[in-house]
């Protein structure tokens, strides 16, 4: 396990910096890492790859806990380059990256996910949300990136925040260490 941290931790440091293409900041992808941890989260869902910078925090977080990330890209060209960074970075191993369309893609997977990741088209956010709801276990995760209060007025924010504060099942906060990141929490029922 050394030998990886050192591995992922050499790649993020020779990379810092270099990430573009729609990828998370340090700061979101070292708040996805340690909500993984924290939680001894397992099974994992990333919807929005990228090149695989967010995706790489969360392989790495899993790779502690014993899990696996299912990630979906819809670009060929993000997919096989998240690939080469995964392997790069030495997690490819924890990752069952899907080249598809995650509208597609998103309602089809059988679930039940710990933690899920949302970083696509922000105009679906709340799609993406109810499908995966029903999957999401009780304790589970739903972080969506790009979301917080400054960017409220932004439709897709607004109506995400509002549809994610409607559940009274489910706590959101906001982290705002780096692009913006609503994390909520799915409790249980009383």
């Amino acid at each position: 396990m050394a030998t990886l941290d050192a591995q992922v931790r050499q790649f993020l440091d020779s990379h810092r910096g270099t990430w573009n293409d729609l990828n998370v900041p340090e700061a979101d992808g070292q708040k996805l890492h340690d909500i993984i941890v924290e939680h001894k989260y397992k099974s994992a869902l990333e919807i929005g790859t990228s090149t695989g910078h967010s995706g790489i925090w969360i392989a790495w977080a899993l790779s502690q806990t014993g899990g696996k990330l299912v990630t979906v890209e819809i670009d060929r060209d993000r997919h096989q380059r998240a690939i080469a960074n995964f392997r790069a970075a030495g997690v490819a191993g924890f990752i069952d990256a899907i080249l598809g369309d995650a509208h597609e893609a998103v309602p089809s997977l059988k679930g039940p996910f710990d933690f899920v990741f949302c970083d696509a088209d922000k105009d679906w956010y709340t799609n993406y949300f109810e499908a995966v709801l029903p999957k999401l276990a009780v304790g589970g995760c739903f972080a969506a990136h790009n979301i917080s209060e400054q960017v409220y007025e932004a439709g897709y924010s607004r109506r995400f925040l509002r549809l994610v504060r409607s559940y009274p099942y489910l706590e959101t906060t906001l982290f705002t260490g780096g692009a913006g990141m609503s994390i909520t929490y799915r409790k249980a029922l009383k």
